[in-house]
């Protein structure tokens, strides 16, 4: 690899490339893209949202049993951590993904650092009790990610009552991200809020307003980075690191089937989409036969909406508010886990593919990890389809 000319990111006592590889379930990141992002000593994270999706025999005890599949889910984000961890070889970091809407947080939380973790990277609501969930792991990053200023000072305030300090922030942009946005509203993720100038300049203001030295909490921003320069301006800003999903998605390296690559590398501008997800928040994907269809019906699906434990597909009750199981008429009415899990299958016609909004570093081609690095950290021409 080429000689990098951007600087390093340092936390928890190591020094790191500036690229931290976004978490993207269901299943899209899990062991093989995380451990190869981290071999090569970026870091690399696995979502942690129903992974027994990659182990055939936990998928085969099949039910309905919410304590079941629950405790499948534990047992595969174990497998993956620690495969990915292996795969690392001591390189880079590993971190977990775990969203805080979703109802098994606390115990995700804990099985990622029992297994060997090194970072729980946690947004989609306040990550306030993060602190705690892991307080028996003090040499575990944690990293709140959260989208504007106030929700930081937020979290800085109520985590400094707790006598902790986030490991780092990740700063994303709803205009620009995939999968769940940080906005409450479609029509407010393009507020100016949310950009990035404004967001970190306020952000290192709250630092010194709270005593805060700049160098303790570095500041990751995420979504729609998809070029070398993009990271250095950002870098300039008083960035330390980026956070990048889509891109790496796409590897070669990619834990999803080739189809799910081929599908966000081959979208176009017009064919990503926000709409309202099943919890509550505005989500981006790529317009495929099952969202076309969806949309074309939300609104009288919306209208009909009603509470009914029955309506659970999966069988998981995965988000402590779901719009589909809880009749809430603003919000998506669909299984959320079925369709992603088709997607990351491969099935064009079911699945619902997270994507962020633009263009891809080499096009519809798809590439390895260490080429997608390389051209991060320097620059480095590529041809692009």
């Amino acid at each position: 690899m080429s000689q990098y000319v951007l600087p390093s990111l340092h936390l928890k006592g190591k020094a790191l490339l500036p690229i931290v590889q976004g978490g993207m379930g269901v299943g899209v990141s899990a062991h093989r893209l995380a451990g190869t992002v981290a071999a090569s000593g970026a870091i690399g994270t696995i979502a942690s949202i129903d992974l027994r999706h990659h182990h055939p025999d936990l998928m085969a005890r099949g039910g309905k049993d919410k304590s079941a599949l629950d405790r499948a889910n534990l047992i595969a984000l174990d497998r993956e951590t620690r495969a990915a961890l292996a795969l690392a070889g001591g390189n880079g970091l590993i971190a977990v993904n775990v969203m805080k809407a979703v109802t098994e947080h606390a115990a995700l939380v804990r099985q990622a650092c029992e297994s060997g973790a090194q970072a729980i990277v946690m947004g989609a609501g306040l990550p306030l009790d993060l602190p705690d969930l892991a307080e028996d792991f003090p040499e575990v990053a944690l990293i709140p990610i959260l989208s504007d200023a106030r929700g930081v000072n937020l979290v800085l305030k109520k985590w400094m009552r707790k006598n902790r300090l986030p490991d780092a922030v990740v700063i994303e942009h709803p205009r620009y991200a995939g999968g769940h946005l940080g906005a409450p509203k479609p029509e407010e993720i393009g507020d100016p809020r949310f950009d990035f100038p404004s967001v970190i300049e306020e952000v290192l203001q709250s630092l010194r307003v709270l005593g805060i030295e700049r160098e303790c909490i570095p500041l990751i921003p995420a979504g729609g980075i998809n070029t070398h320069e993009k990271i250095r301006e950002l870098l300039a800003l008083g960035a330390s690191a980026v956070q990048i999903g889509t891109p790496f998605a796409v590897t070669l390296e990619g834990d999803a089937h080739p189809n799910f690559k081929k599908v966000l590398a081959e979208a176009k501008p017009e064919e990503i989409v926000t709409f309202m997800s099943v919890a509550g928040l505005p989500a981006r994907a790529v317009i495929t036969p099952w969202l076309k269809n969806y949309l074309g019906r939300e609104k009288k699906l919306q209208a009909c909406a009603r509470a009914e434990r029955g309506r659970c597909a999966s069988g998981l009750g995965c988000l402590l508010h779901c719009g589909l199981r809880d009749g809430i008429a603003r919000a998506g009415q669909f299984c959320i886990d079925a369709q992603l899990a088709a997607a990351l299958k491969g099935d064009v016609r079911k699945g619902l593919f997270f994507r962020g909004s633009e263009p891809l570093p080499f096009g519809s081609a798809i590439r390895t990890v260490g080429e997608l690095l390389e051209y991060f950290m320097t620059g480095a021409a590529v041809a692009a389809n």
